[in-house]
């Protein structure tokens, strides 16, 4: 399987790319490889890995998926990193029903003992 996070004329495997960060057999290195992972698992509904990477200061109590939603793209925008903080700037395009959105925000990551976790991001 492809992996979600990338573009579809990429042939990056699932297996090689966010699954290793979903089993928690690796640790994203870059706030960049996080958000990817992220974006993967919304794909793949996964709320526990989710959860596992929200910073604890802004960690919902429950992840909700909207029901029918498709994931169709990623496109990163940009990606600092100053230090122990991260901004990563992304598009995201799903569809629900027949409806096309898009996601366009600026989200923001801090490192602790060596782990990236999402704090919240800026929608524009």
């Amino acid at each position: 399987m492809r992996c979600p996070c990338r573009k579809k004329s990429e042939t990056a495997a699932y297996a090689d790319c966010c699954e290793p960060y979903h089993s928690a057999a690796r640790l994203p290195a870059t706030a960049e490889a996080l958000m990817r992972s992220r974006y993967a698992a919304f794909v793949l509904e996964n709320a526990a890995y989710l959860r596992a990477t929200w910073n604890a200061s802004t960690r919902p109590v429950r992840i909700d998926f909207a029901p029918g939603q498709e994931w169709l793209s990623l496109r990163v925008v940009a990606a600092h990193t100053a230090g122990s903080t991260a901004t990563v700037e992304f598009v995201a395009r799903s569809r629900i029903g027949g409806d096309t959105r898009v996601l366009h925000e600026v989200s923001r990551f801090v490192r602790d003992d060596g782990r990236w976790s999402y704090i919240d991001g800026d929608v524009k």
